[in-house]
Formats: C-alpha cells, structure tokens, sequence
C-alpha cells in the first residue's frame, strides 16, 4: 500500500530528539520549515518564463536548532542518503562562505550569506526530511527555504517581501549549488496554501490559487528509485531552449506561439525544435489544465497530463524507459485519469490523478504489473506554507525533556 507520510509535527518531535543528542542535551529555541511540491502540468516551462501548475505536499524540511554564541556553524543532517552527515563553518563575518564538499552544505552557506536584513551568529542545527531525495518533488528548495525561515527565528527579522525572499532562495541555488533553476519551487515552498495548487506566471511573477480538495480525487505520487544524471542534461535542454527563442527572436519562448515555429521551423536543428514545441504547447497545457481543475473536470485535466508525458518524453526527451513503461502501466489502472513524469525529468517520480475510491486497487494493479523498479507509493493532498502547528515548539521542548528525564 501508500508509504505512511509523518505529519510536520510528528517530525519536529523527531527532530527536537536528534538536536538533544546530537548537541549534548542543548535544548532547541527556533526552527523553520518548508514544503516539498509536485507540478502537475508545466515542465521545465519556469526558465522559460511560462506557467506552471505545481501543489505543495505534505512531506516536509525543517531545519531546528539554536545560538551556540561562538562565530561557527554546525550542522547535522539524519539523510540516510547523504555520506557526510555534519559540517562546520563559520559565520560570513569572519570569512567569505565559498562552495566545497559536502554539496549539500553548499545550500545552507548560500542561504546564509544571502540571508537579507541581520548578521547570522553562530549555531548549531539539525536538518530532517520527509522528501525524498533527487526525485523531482522540491528537495532543493524546501531546503534553502527551510533554512530561510529558521534564520528569520533566529535573527528576529522577518522578510516582508515573500517574492524578495522566493528569489533570493532561487539565489542560492545559481550561485551556491550552480544549479540555473527556475523559481517554481521556491515560490511554492513559500507562497502555498493547503487545500490549493498554484498557477504561476513565471513572467509577471504572481499566481492564482485553484482549489484542490475534492474528496473525489486524490494525487498519486509513485516513486520510480531511477535515478539517471540530471545536472548536465538539464542545462542542455534549458540552452535549446534559449536558442530557439533567440533563432524566433524573442527573449524567451514565453513570447513565441505556433505561428512563430512554423516560420522559422527550417532554421532550426530537429532536436532545438522540438525543444521549442514541447515548451510552446505546455504552456498551453497548463493554462487549460488549472481551468479544468477549477470547473472539476478531471478527464481534461487528466488527459493534459497524458499530453504533458508524451511531449515530455518525444519533444523534450527528459523521461526514460523505466518511467515510459510506469506510465503505462499506470494508465491501464481503472479510476486514473491522467499520470506524468514530474520535475527534472531522467527518472524520479511520477504524479497521477486519480479516483480516490479505486486508490487501492489502483496501486495493487501497478505492483503487481510493474517489474522494472521497487516502486514508493505516496497519497498526498494540497499542503500549504499555512500550516499551523497545534503545539508551540517550547511547548514540545518541554514536553520531551520532561520525558526523557
């Protein structure tokens, strides 16, 4: 069945557990946390300003510590999938952070120096994660963001321009992770509200919030473990991109319709084509397909997906075999109506819009047909930066070291 999904407050009692023994009985102050999502219609559509259409998930980072009153930073992460699992470095006063091993490191130093408004003092931290790593679904982001907020705890200062603070995470990840992502996962990690997915405008930088809480449907997440290189192909086809805005002469494919690829279709190599197609008509994809979602009709929508996958996988060539044939498999499910590879590409993960009825059967047929990977099943609903906390974390604190005593 569905891999259970510990609830943010489940995690922060784990957390709070590991920050006590891993600082020698220290007690936690602040913390800060943020989201993981999952884009339903609008692949690598960000960089080149269009739209997308992603939904915050209810797995979570969070990033719980507090000052140690010195000029370093240490840091512990309990990732099974990371080697090395602490780190220490000081504080930007007394040195330029600069990009080194761990990689994952790197995030939080750039979430650091670009940190706007306080000097960061010295602390000690533990970072968790309910996400799964490298598999399409905000990993990166939720981080930088997560480490954003607790610094906001920790300095007093609180950013009061959200966009301000979504670009500045986006930031980090050029400068820091050298990774020239779009800002879809930041703005998500910060702007989402339960109960909604967001359409944003990758232009004009604003987004409309679509209702996503029909009982009748449920979005599956089924992790593929394929893991294929992404960094460099990434890159590859974000260049394509640029290129055939250039050879359209427009800034980016944003500005350019079908109209534009058929003129200057023979100036094109095949493959910066298509690039190009797969942009142009996802684009379009995902404007129908938050208008689906709003009027509830859920085989537009899924079959936009559908859409999505093909084009994804023959114009933009970012899925694989083991996903390919996921798919499907999936699709041949009854009560599915629509899935697609979602994030990167190369692997990860899948997202499926199903009927929350046949849930069950749905993942018990996909088992029993699906031979090429161990697959993770996921049920997740709309979360929200909204979240509230049913307990203050001082009260928590407490709570834990009076048990643990």
């Amino acid at each position: 069945m569905a891999e259970v999904i510990p609830n943010a407050e489940e995690l922060l009692r784990t957390a709070i557990n590991i920050f006590i023994d891993t600082y020698h009985r220290q007690l936690p102050t602040v913390f800060g946390w943020a989201p993981g999502r999952v884009n339903l219609v609008g692949e690598h559509t960000d960089y080149n300003e269009g739209f997308v259409f992603p939904m915050a998930i209810p797995m979570v980072t969070m990033m719980i510590g507090a000052p140690n009153y010195t000029t370093k930073i240490h840091v512990y992460t309990d990732s099974p999938s990371i080697d090395k699992s602490n780190v220490t470095f000081k504080v930007p006063d007394e040195v330029d952070l600069t990009v080194g091993e761990p990689a994952w490191a790197n995030y939080i130093k750039g979430t650091v120096s670009y940190f706007q408004g306080a000097k960061v003092p010295g602390f000690n931290a533990v970072i968790i994660s309910s996400i799964p790593f490298e598999v399409g679904l905000g990993t990166s982001a939720a981080l930088v963001v997560s480490t954003y907020n607790f610094l906001e705890k920790l300095t007093g200062v609180k950013t009061k321009d959200l966009l301000a603070k979504a670009q500045i995470c986006q930031s980090v990840e050029h400068a820091f992770a050298h990774h020239p992502c779009g800002l879809m996962d930041q703005y998500c990690a910060i702007f989402s509200r339960q109960g909604y997915a967001l359409l944003f405008d990758c232009l004009y930088l604003n987004s409309n919030s679509v209702a996503l809480d029909d009982p009748n449907i449920t979005v599956l997440i089924i992790n593929s473990n394929v893991k294929k290189n992404v960094g460099s192909m990434y890159i590859v086809k974000r260049n394509q991109c640029l290129l055939a805005a250039k050879i359209m002469k427009s800034q980016t494919l944003r500005d350019c319709g079908t109209r534009d690829l058929i003129k200057y279709r023979a100036k094109m190599e095949d493959d910066v084509y298509r690039r190009a197609r797969h942009v142009i008509y996802e684009i379009n994809r995902t404007i129908e397909a938050s208008q689906a979602l709003k009027l509830k009709d859920f085989y537009s929508l899924g079959l936009l997906m559908i859409q999505s996958h093909h084009s994804l996988r023959d114009d933009l060539e970012v899925s694989c075999n083991e996903i390919d044939d996921l798919i499907e498999v999936t699709l041949n499910a009854k009560g599915v109506y629509g899935s697609r590879i979602t994030g990167a590409g190369f692997g990860g993960c899948t997202v499926s819009l199903v009927k929350t009825q046949d849930v069950d059967n749905i993942i018990q047929y996909i088992k029993e047909h699906y031979q090429a990977s161990t697959l993770n099943f996921y049920i997740v609903s709309a979360f929200g930066a909204d979240y509230t906390f049913n307990h203050s974390l001082e009260d928590i604190v407490k709570e834990t070291y009076e048990f643990r005593r």
